[in-house]
């Protein structure tokens, strides 16, 4: 990948802090967890509560839970039930505290809950393969791995990097720390939007907390592409039609199984999947499929195209048992 990165000084970023702060959109520091950088290592030191409920020195990906021993009367299954989810539908590069056009972006950023503290990705991008993004661009998410319970308090941890040189320590850092998100702040079914302020800038994250959710996990595979394509992919749950959630956006050049995602939907609405599949001499033809969320249920469908077929698949559960 093609380095765009340009070459700026930390003080570049003290400078432009003062410039960053938009009253239309609340800081999410109000729920800023303290002693809680990366960078400085306060983060591993077990000095508070939260760090050992949470297990916060582990760096142990989340596993991924499978529904069992299913319970039902009257067609119905009475053990596994909807729940109370967080759903993530974008994050975005805000602003940014220096006037440098496109930046390389790596790092993370993932969910600890109290269903499985450990660590649940929604970003993941290594220094050897960053992100290219500028400000105002969606920052494209790889997960979650599995739904995200917000039966009390979900912690939101981060450390985003600007790539500018040869070695780590000379990049400088976007974001850095740990925030709360809790079940007795704020509305449901709702969708808002926080800005996490950082050293060099700020990132935007759009969420709803979501009654009665189960989960969608969703797949998709590419076969029989005749020629390469472009492929958008996006998720619209029910209540929620003015809110993306942008599972893929990419160029298609062979078959292959693109990544999975997780999505929080409500229970008994429907989840729309949209598709833009275009090449460099065509404009765009637009797919969509719907399927109806349940707590149990498999949903198929496939999507022929002039460039290949496209089949979805669309599992639905639950987080717990009752």
């Amino acid at each position: 990948m093609p380095s765009t990165s340009v070459k700026i000084d930390e003080s570049d970023c003290e400078k432009g802090k003062i410039a960053m702060k938009d009253p239309d959109v609340i800081p999410m520091e109000l729920e800023k967890l303290p002693k809680s950088r990366h960078r400085d290592g306060s983060v591993y030191r077990v000095t508070h509560s939260w760090k050992r409920y949470y297990h916060v020195t582990d760096r142990t990906e989340t596993r991924l839970p499978v529904p069992k021993d299913c319970k039902f009367y009257n067609g119905t299954c009475m053990r596994h039930i909807p729940t109370r989810m967080l759903q993530i539908f974008s994050l975005k590069l805000a602003q940014l505290s220096v006037k440098v056009g496109p930046v390389e972006l790596y790092g993370y950023i993932a969910v600890r809950d109290h269903m499985d503290p450990l660590l649940n990705y929604v970003v993941n991008l290594s220094r050897d393969d960053p992100i290219i993004v500028e400000q105002g661009s969606l920052i494209n998410m790889t997960g979650p791995k599995r739904g995200i319970d917000l039966y009390g308090t979900a912690l939101v941890e981060y450390d985003m990097r600007i790539k500018t040189g040869k070695q780590e320590g000379d990049d400088l850092q976007l974001i850095d720390g740990i925030s709360a998100i809790t079940d007795t702040w704020g509305t449901w079914n709702h969708a808002f939007t926080q800005r996490i302020h950082g050293d060099c800038g700020s990132v935007d994250i759009t969420v709803s907390r979501i009654h009665d959710a189960v989960q969608a996990t969703v797949e998709v595979v590419i076969s029989e592409v005749r020629s390469s394509f472009s492929l958008c992919l996006g998720c619209f749950i029910g209540g929620y039609n003015d809110e993306e959630i942008r599972l893929f956006d990419s160029a298609i050049h062979e078959s292959q199984g693109l990544k999975r995602l997780v999505v929080a939907a409500p229970d008994g609405s429907t989840m729309d999947l949209k598709l833009k599949v275009a090449s460099e001499s065509s404009s765009a033809a637009e797919h969509c499929c719907s399927f109806e969320a349940g707590t149990h249920g498999l949903g198929t469908q496939d999507i022929r195209t002039d460039f290949g077929l496209i089949s979805l698949k669309v599992t639905w559960s639950t987080l717990f048992s009752s």
